[in-house]
């Protein structure tokens, strides 16, 4: 804890008077980012057109805003599914029926921009506060007692004071202000400003600044779990990148840490009210949708094409050779979501045709989706869906040592595409997915965007273990805690406590449903679905010892890699919302953002940025964005 001395020598005079601006009582306002001073028209009074690529929350965001001001919107998507990341499908548990998701999502009170959108379509009941929040530490590794966050209405230094009331481990955060490192790590944390912030640490790695002198306590209780949040793990995670998070997560923010989870599945309580809406604005909304090309004359996207259903396009394209994945009898290139395997005869994408998850080569030669179960067999025919296409196939164009050139084996002279041309173009993909738009790009070629995208970063594998048991247990934390000190696993949702659908199971039958996350897990350490599922259950009775009495009845897996990387030195190079296209825009939360924000907020917030881009274009009123205040300077 503070003493008084200290307490007036970290802030001093000049310090403390900015800090009685901060009433004890009267919760801050949100800052704006982005206000016009000039009431300008809201709405278009001729006909403009946008095409948005990718039906994530950025891309919905953005569709959302300009398909209400009156543009022409059209939204494609690649899946079947509409939401992305918090997309929702059908999955059966005996004779029951679930929506599944790629796993729990919390909506923070400071999401000021998505709070807002849900508040104009008028879908506030569709979520229910969970109150507090929680983060439990594995006996093994540490000696903390759980974290317990709770919602507050003032920002820094009134938050620290909150935390230290609530947390038992008060006496083991370890500052020292009598050491200068200490003291520079509270500078930095409680005076976070962009980019100044980032010029200074993004250079190093969360990894790197801890090992500068950081208190340990600190690290261990809230920096490393902060850390693992961001879907990167610390030895690949720029400092500047955390800082910027754990800056609108906490000492920015003056909501607190408890957030609300989602009645239903996050596809019927979210996505599908913002895709009614598109289309009640007369957007299109165009599943399965595949890019075959964007032709770019003039620093303007002319047109693009697309198809529905499986990629046949005859454009060849180039795929790196995946050397950590090759061995002596199997070549592999590409990465992330966009894998394909060499076999005698022929090239096969791993990418399963239900939601763009990468399929696993089985022992008996078959090929397993671990996102939703789909099985191929050997030639990539659809087994079991719930894909319902086969994986795709492709024929070697040209081949090198590093390299390979492909073309679908299904192409034809006269595929039956369609062609679009709008006065504005919206990429709002993952990272896979814009690094693979890209190579379809013909005319034009844009070096310094090329580089920038070509640089983007994916973070490391992403897994989901969603349990079904027959008995329900005692459970003193947050219905969703983070975890720290499990070799796989970072958190826990009891979603039998959470969404309807499961609770409802949970009173028929006295059961409990249990997911857990591994937000970051290297790849060697867990090579295999089968690993990763062991592992999971192995430390989930660890964590609730008593479900190892119980029966488990049900057990789904998601595993994907297609969250967004930061690692050092990534934050200047990052593309910006506005591209040195004259028409062609980004969105998603690998663009660089002007103002803090993570996760869901960052997708919808740069979704936002583009449409406003959009609208100043036409000299019609941008939407007002809101985010948390900027650190407070000490000195």
């Amino acid at each position: 804890m503070f003493s008084r001395r200290t307490f007036f020598k970290v802030f001093g005079v000049g310090g403390l008077g900015s800090l009685i601006a901060y009433s004890r009582f009267k919760k801050p306002s949100p800052s704006f980012y982005q206000q016009d001073s000039l009431t300008l028209p809201s709405r278009l009074t001729q006909s403009k057109s946008v095409v948005v690529i990718g039906a994530g929350l950025a891309g919905l965001a953005c569709a959302y805003e300009l398909s209400r001001r009156g543009f022409e919107v059209t939204l494609l998507e690649k899946s079947p599914n509409l939401g992305g990341k918090i997309a929702s499908w059908t999955i059966n548990v005996g004779q029951d029926s679930f929506k599944m998701e790629h796993g729990f999502h919390g909506f923070f009170p400071q999401y000021y921009n998505l709070k807002k959108i849900v508040s104009e379509l008028n879908i506030e009941n569709n979520f229910r506060s969970l109150g507090f929040y929680s983060v439990l530490f594995s006996d093994k590794k540490y000696k903390y007692k759980a974290e317990n966050f709770y919602p507050s209405h003032s920002s820094f230094p009134w938050n620290i004071v909150d935390l230290a009331v609530w947390s038992e481990n008060r006496f083991n955060w370890g500052i020292n202000m009598s050491k200068l490192s200490h003291w520079q790590v509270f500078k930095e944390i409680t005076g976070f400003r962009m980019p100044d912030s980032f010029d200074r640490l993004d250079h190093l790695s969360v990894l790197e600044w801890s090992k500068i002198g950081f208190p340990q306590g600190l690290y261990d209780l809230y920096f490393l779990p902060f850390a693992r949040s961001t879907l990167n793990s610390p030895d690949v995670l720029s400092a500047g990148e955390l800082l910027q998070f754990f800056h609108f997560y906490f000492f920015g923010n003056p909501e607190g840490l408890a957030f609300n989870g989602t009645k239903d599945d996050m596809g019927t309580s979210l996505v599908e009210p913002i895709i009614n809406n598109i289309r009640n604005n007369q957007g299109n909304v165009i599943k399965e949708a595949q890019v075959s090309n964007i032709v770019c004359q003039e620093n303007k996207i002319i047109s693009l094409n697309y198809q529905q259903g499986n990629e046949v396009t005859n454009v060849p394209f180039n795929v790196d050779k995946n050397t950590m994945s090759c061995n002596d009898n199997e070549s592999y290139y590409g990465d992330s979501d966009r894998l394909f395997l060499e076999t005698d005869e022929q090239v096969i994408g791993l990418t399963c045709t239900h939601q763009g998850c990468t399929v696993k080569k089985q022992e008996d030669g078959s090929f397993l989706c671990p996102c939703h179960g789909a099985t191929y067999d050997e030639n990539g025919n659809i087994k079991k869906g719930p894909a319902k296409q086969n994986l795709a196939r492709y024929q070697v164009v040209e081949k090198e040592d590093t390299s390979v050139k492909l073309v679908s084996q299904e192409a034809k002279e006269n595929i039956n595409s369609e062609t679009l041309q709008a006065d504005y173009y919206v990429i709002a993909t993952d990272v896979p997915g814009i690094r693979h738009l890209w190579t379809r790009m013909e005319g034009e070629n844009n070096e310094s965007l090329t580089q920038k995208i070509e640089q983007l970063a994916v973070a490391d594998p992403f897994a989901v273990g969603r349990f079904w048991f027959d008995e329900d247990f005692d459970w003193e934390h947050s219905h969703f805690t983070s975890l720290s000190g499990y070799d796989l696993t970072d958190s826990i949702t009891l979603y039998h406590r959470i969404q309807t659908q499961f609770i409802e199971w949970s009173k028929k039958t006295g059961g409990s449903v249990i997911e857990l996350h591994a937000y970051c897990y290297k790849e060697k350490d867990f090579p295999t679905q089968e690993v990763l599922l062991r592992t999971f259950e192995k430390e989930l009775y660890e964590i609730v010892p008593q479900l190892s009495q119980a029966n488990l009845l049900h057990k789904e897996l998601v595993n994907q890699k297609n969250f967004s990387g930061y690692p050092p030195n990534s934050y200047q190079n990052r593309p910006d919302t506005v591209t040195d296209v004259d028409n062609l825009f980004f969105a998603g939360d690998w663009v660089k953002m002007p103002f803090p924000c993570g996760l869901m907020e960052k997708a919808v917030s740069s979704g936002l940025l583009a449409a406003n881009a959009i609208l100043e274009k036409e000299g019609l009123q941008r939407r007002t964005l809101l985010t948390v205040n900027e650190g407070i300077r000490l000195i």
